[in-house]
């Protein structure tokens, strides 16, 4: 009994020689921490509103604002360290080896954060741009270091590993989606007023696009019908919308018009055996 509490002495004796030797420097060293975490946060503000003036993608501008956030804390976090009178050379060599081994273990995910950046400096897409890859398509919502998500006129969430993106075949419509349709016309009615009543109805619809003006044509001759082929731009997160709005006003226009979109037919002779 009386051993132990000689431990326990010793223990107390310890642990307040230690805290009156070094009180100051872990006051200094937690003040100065948390004077840096401060200062990092207000320096990540006054970025973000700087690269805002200059027009700067809003992902980029995250991605440079939470960078120089990042050195100031680590810099902060160093100086601390030497308060404490703890050299930062032995961490130094352990990060390097821990980094060594997570980058063995961890490929896939660091393909993900360097495609990210190559994503976020060359800028091949930007927020609410409307892209193509791997088989899906939606409009860029997000663009983290990880991953680039996406979204869709029914509010579907995409998420694509950035290393998916790099290096693949991309499409970027930017905020528009094509829309083709195919409209068959009888061979007796007339071509050109039926594309003029077709162009007509697309300019009543307020949501294609006039930038990139609509095309309408003869696209085919086919057995039944003329088909006429109609090309516009809608918004990506109303495209459907836009769509079926075209559609009902183009079949109401042409209905007015008395221009027949007639049915498939074959004509079927039936020869008689002498």
């Amino acid at each position: 009994m009386e051993q132990e509490l000689e431990q326990a002495q010793a223990i107390y004796k310890l642990i307040t020689e230690f805290f009156i030797t070094y009180s100051f420097q872990i006051v200094g060293a937690i003040i100065v921490l948390a004077i840096g975490i401060f200062v990092a946060s207000k320096i990540s503000n006054l970025v973000i509103k700087l690269c805002e003036k200059k027009n700067i993608d809003v992902t980029l501008s995250r991605f440079i604002a939470s960078t120089v956030k990042i050195i100031i804390i680590v810099m902060v976090a160093i100086i601390a360290l030497g308060k404490l009178g703890i050299s930062v050379t032995p961490f130094v060599a352990v990060i390097g080896a821990m980094s060594l081994g997570a980058g063995l273990a961890m490929q896939g995910l660091l393909s993900n954060y360097g495609a990210g950046l190559n994503i976020i400096l060359a800028r091949p897409f930007v927020v609410g741009d409307t892209i193509r890859v791997q088989g899906v398509a939606g409009q860029v919502k997000e663009v983290h270091l990880a991953y680039t998500l996406l979204t869709d006129e029914d509010n579907v969430e995409i998420i694509i590993p950035n290393r998916h993106i790099v290096g693949e075949i991309l499409q970027n419509s930017h905020n528009d989606t094509l829309a083709e349709e195919i409209i068959g016309i009888a061979y007796s009615s007339d071509t050109n007023k039926a594309i003029a009543v077709i162009q007509a109805s697309l300019a009543k619809i307020d949501n294609i696009s006039q930038e990139r003006a609509p095309l309408v044509g003869i696209d085919d001759f086919a057995d039944s019908s003329i088909n006429i082929g109609i090309r516009f731009w809608a918004p990506t997160n109303c495209y459907f919308e836009t769509k079926y709005q075209a559609n009902a006003e183009i079949f109401d226009a042409l209905k007015k018009a008395n221009i027949t979109i007639p049915f498939p037919q074959r004509e079927v002779r039936l020869l008689k055996e002498e």
